[in-house]
């Protein structure tokens, strides 16, 4: 079911090789791509209309035109289904995420030089952001809390959210009741490259955006990609994914969970563990097929870990960071002895996990670390959703007349360099006279 592979420094080479495996084959998402192209410009084109078409072939609802905006009646509806318990309990996880985001604002800031100059930097608030929230058959509050929750902080004055209504032309009442919250009033039922389409270009409805952020599938990511310059989006995200490096002191149960925990989420998840131990290994395969009897998705995680769940048993540490860096996994969990001391040596990803008791789901729901993560190799250069995103920056700049006038010769001489006259010449002009 899941492969064992065996990684030494005479086949070193299979590190770049199972990386590269994680993507899907260049023709497919060639053929994906010009469907969302096609999608994008029908919604350019016909608006709420192209809308309306597309959520009944794609998510089999229909739904009149006043039916894309989440009404009264169905917020209300919603305060009276959800549980208190549960409500409660996603209430703490708001304020869990909202204190660690909380450290991440960033302030406008001034310096003054010794000459009078004065230079700075501006912090302001994006002004309209769009937040996708995968829905359909399954339902993510947690997702739209982290998506949700560094806007607030960045001080985003309008936040809406797209996401794909369920069977019954509805959308779920924990969505709702969670959205409310967090003091969101505009839901849009509207899932899909359609959705991104609408966000970033407008319909009768839809109020086109500045920023689209969110997870979603391959139509999602495409589109977000493609409308990318007409608005800004996060990142561009792939399937789930875990690598969890263990040593033979892990608990083999704990490590089969965590893979299994990722390998639920999608047939294209990657669930991978790296150690030096073979006998780990084969604990952990055991003790992944007992887990999996009892399973509601087995058949999703089966697939996920036949595709792209691997067993790693490596020659040597070194090997294994190696690896680790070159994977850049969305989340990595050192289930190891001392695993403070391996930090320094992890360059690429996106959430760590330390020891037996940070799991990956503590993140995605609890902890307080956006769980929003570059994927597919994206932590190289790609960051967590954070505060920062939601913010856009100015720089400032002031010279009086003295200032400008010592520096002018070497500004000048600078442009001309370039072969810019007029550049040279609109420093020179406001001294011509003396």
């Amino acid at each position: 079911m899941i492969k064992t592979i065996f990684l030494n420094k005479k086949n070193k080479k299979k590190i770049e090789e199972i990386c590269r495996q994680r993507y899907s084959e260049d023709n497919l998402i060639s053929d994906i791509e010009e469907k969302v192209r096609e999608i994008i410009l029908r919604v350019r084109k016909e608006g709420d209309k192209a809308l309306l078409k597309f959520t009944e072939k794609f998510d089999g609802v229909k739904l009149s035109p006043s039916g894309i905006l989440v009404d009264p009646e169905e917020w209300d509806r919603a305060n009276q289904e959800v549980s208190e318990d549960l409500l409660e309990v996603i209430k703490e996880a708001i304020e869990r995420i909202k204190k660690y985001h909380l450290n991440q604002k960033e302030n406008s800031w001034f310096t003054t030089k010794e000459r009078g100059i004065i230079l700075g930097q501006i912090v302001n608030p994006i002004e309209r952001v769009g937040l996708y929230v995968p829905g359909g058959k399954a339902v993510y509050p947690s997702s739209l809390i982290m998506a949700t929750v560094p806007a607030i902080i960045a001080g985003v004055k309008d936040i809406v959210v797209v996401t794909p209504p369920s069977f019954n032309g509805k959308v779920n009442p924990y969505l709702l009741s969670t959205a409310k919250e967090l003091g969101i009033s505009v839901i849009y039922k509207v899932g899909g490259a359609q959705a991104i389409a609408a966000l970033a270009y407008g319909t009768e409805t839809v109020k086109k955006v500045d920023k689209i952020v969110g997870p979603g599938n391959i139509f999602v990511t495409l589109a977000k990609k493609n409308v990318f310059g007409e608005v800004d989006i996060d990142m561009l995200a792939g399937p789930s994914e875990i690598l969890i490096w263990a040593d033979e002191k892990a608990n083999p149960q704990y490590l089969a969970c965590d893979l299994l925990s990722q390998a639920e989420h999608d047939v294209e998840a990657s669930a991978i563990l790296i150690t030096t131990s073979s006998s780990l290994v084969d604990k952990v395969r055991k003790e992944i097929e007992n887990e999996l009897k009892s399973l509601n998705r087995k058949e999703i995680i089966q697939e996920a870990l036949e595709k792209k769940g691997k067993l790693i048993i490596a020659e040597d540490r070194e090997l294994i960071l190696d690896f680790i860096n070159c994977f850049a996994p969305e989340h990595l969990e050192l289930q190891v002895e001392e695993p403070w001391q391996m930090l320094g040596a992890i360059r690429n990803a996106g959430a760590i996990f330390i020891g037996s008791y940070a799991p990956e789901p503590l993140g995605d729901y609890w902890a307080g670390p956006n769980h929003i993560l570059p994927t597919s190799g994206g932590a190289r250069c790609f960051s967590p959703l954070s505060v920062s995103d939601f913010t856009k920056k100015s720089s400032l700049i002031f010279y009086d007349q003295e200032n400008l006038r010592k520096d002018e010769y070497k500004i000048a001489n600078l442009a001309r360099l370039e072969g810019l006259e007029a550049h040279a010449r609109s420093i020179e002009i406001r001294y011509s006279n003396e």
